[in-house]
């Protein structure tokens, strides 16, 4: 995709604002827009729009208190990503005209679209994605890059430091067309928003207690083509990487740990012990506070990800 240019217009027409030809340009690929005000803002709630709180009458179905799912039905673009459309008709009408002229930037819905955006708000974000996620379709930001997927999937803010997903039910700003080719929607970055499905036990205490588990060698990986310290190294940094999320997150991080191992085995004829790299990653995420449950299915999960052979 290029950047539009030039809308062509009959003789005599007024000449468009330029984020409204931008919008029209993308809502030709079926991707909903909406208009941003200065401060990457949506535009207000009209009159009609702005008075209700869940009980009174509304245009479009209550929109300020997100309760109502649907697109927005008023006439004026409010209500956020609810009012992002796909409709020349719409976008062109008078009731959007003022707020196009006053826009410093154009929105979309990802979501609507069929895609999720990983907005990465600063160098460490991006670091972090570089590592664990698979490339696509990249665009700088003022403060990072948005990286864009082919998928939809639910909106979380702060799913790491400097990590928010968009997607469904959120808007993100237009910052141009990006570089690279857009790839699938990742089971890595589902697995971002994924709530550890219990209260964390009292410092010190684990809420599993795992037996006895022997480590890996050489006589569970006759199959491997890796040498052991290959092997050793890769996993000392993964357990590395899950004990220091004592907090949060040390269950989506045995996920990419998981799928990073299993990825480095993708050519070896196996057997390579996957197995019992799995019980030691498991392991270490029970260890600060994750579930037995939970950290074996993330770790299974991760596993599937990658076609491998882990016997």
């Amino acid at each position: 995709m290029t950047h539009p240019t030039h809308i062509p217009r009959g003789h005599g027409a007024v000449a468009l604002p330029a984020t409204l030809q931008t919008a029209l340009w993308l809502a030709g690929f079926g991707l909903p827009v909406m208009p941003l005000r200065e401060g990457k803002l949506p535009v207000g709630n009209c009159t009609a729009c702005a008075s209700s709180i869940g009980s009174g009458p509304c245009r479009c179905g209550d929109r300020p208190n997100m309760k109502a799912a649907g697109p927005c039905q008023c006439p004026a673009p409010c209500h956020a990503w609810a009012a992002a459309t796909t409709d020349p008709t719409v976008l062109t009408s008078p009731a959007w005209d003022r707020a196009w002229r006053q826009a410093g930037a154009v929105a979309y819905h990802p979501g609507g679209g069929g895609f999720t955006v990983v907005d990465l708000d600063n160098t460490a974000a991006i670091v972090w994605a570089r590592q664990m996620l698979p490339a696509t379709k990249t665009v700088p930001t003022t403060r990072g890059e948005h990286w864009i997927y082919r998928g939809a999937m639910q909106s979380a803010n702060g799913v790491r430091p400097g990590v928010d997903i968009k997607s469904l039910m959120v808007y993100a700003r237009w910052y141009g067309p990006g570089t690279g080719e857009m790839t699938v929607l990742p089971d890595a970055v589902r697995a971002l928003i994924v709530k550890e499905e219990t209260t964390r036990p009292p410092r010190g205490e684990v809420d599993s207690s795992c037996p006895a588990r022997a480590t890996w060698d050489r006589s569970v990986a006759t199959g491997c083509r890796h040498n052991d310290t290959f092997v050793r190294t890769g996993l000392t940094r993964g357990l590395a990487r899950i004990a220091a999320c004592p907090e949060q997150g040390a269950g989506s991080t045995a996920y990419g740990v998981a799928r990073f191992l299993a990825n480095q085995h993708t050519r070896c004829p196996g057997p390579c012990g996957l197995d019992m790299l799995g019980e030691q990653i498991i392991d270490t995420a029970v260890a600060v506070g994750v579930p037995e449950a939970y950290a074996a299915r993330a770790v299974a999960n991760g596993f599937n990800a990658v076609a491998v052979r882990a016997s």
